[in-house]
């Protein structure tokens, strides 16, 4: 995995350990761009010590629980996976913000919180190791049914998109960038991060968004429950 100057080849080019950033509904995914706008106190520091550092930051999002106290709290209880991205944009706006981008390398499962005296959280990381390797599964995904589904979503919401740009995209390329845009909530976005392989991914992709259009894309219950 080539991620802006950097390679990620094997376990050894990952860290043991990395700050983790939590985030409701956010998905990263291996090859994918997150854009942040980040103004707290503890993830400007948290940006400030990667950029200092290996530039890698864990995106997360805090466990699904009953209740939104869990989520709302400072500590909230997290979701056992999320993905590892390298820092490949940045800039300072002058109030206070930066605006970045994550260049998504690799799914992680995180182990034990470590401490150290930060004001953000870090934690031992196992990352998904297939996620790093050059094995072709592109040609497991069933191109046609899901640019079928996504011209559905486009039609739905009187959108349009660039098909020559979507024509040229390869299978990764683009069940990764449809499931990081896609509307859905944290639960679907999660069922997205933690397919198996590309071809589940795209075969959940497609299965949740008919279930949104059938749905008439209401906000009113999470397809996932």
């Amino acid at each position: 995995m080539h991620v802006g100057n950097a390679r990620y080849l094997k376990r050894e080019d990952l860290p043991e350990t990395a700050p983790v950033f939590p985030l409701t509904g956010a998905l990263l995914l291996p090859g994918g761009q997150l854009p942040l706008n980040i103004f707290e106190p503890r993830y400007l520091a948290m940006f400030d010590a990667a950029l200092a550092g290996d530039r890698l930051v864990t995106m997360v999002q805090p466990s699904l629980v009953e209740g939104e106290g869990a989520v709302e709290s400072v500590r909230p209880p997290l979701s056992s996976i999320g993905c590892i991205g390298r820092i490949t944009s940045f800039a300072e706006t002058g109030d206070g913000r930066y605006i970045t981008s994550l260049s998504g390398i690799c799914r992680v499962r995180l182990l034990e919180e470590v401490g150290g005296g930060h004001p953000y959280r870090t934690f031992k990381l196992a990352p998904f190791m297939t996620d790093l390797s050059a094995e072709d599964d592109e040609g497991s995904v069933n191109r046609m049914e899901l640019l079928r589904v996504f011209r559905a979503y486009l039609d739905a919401n009187k959108l349009e998109a660039d098909w020559e740009s979507v024509e040229r995209a390869g299978n990764r390329t683009l069940v990764n960038s449809l499931s990081m845009m896609s509307p859905f909530g944290p639960a679907e976005k999660q069922a997205l991060l933690e397919a198996p392989d590309l071809k589940t991914r795209a075969e959940t992709l497609i299965a949740i968004t008919e279930i949104f259009l059938a749905r008439g894309f209401s906000d009113s219950e999470p397809v996932l429950q």
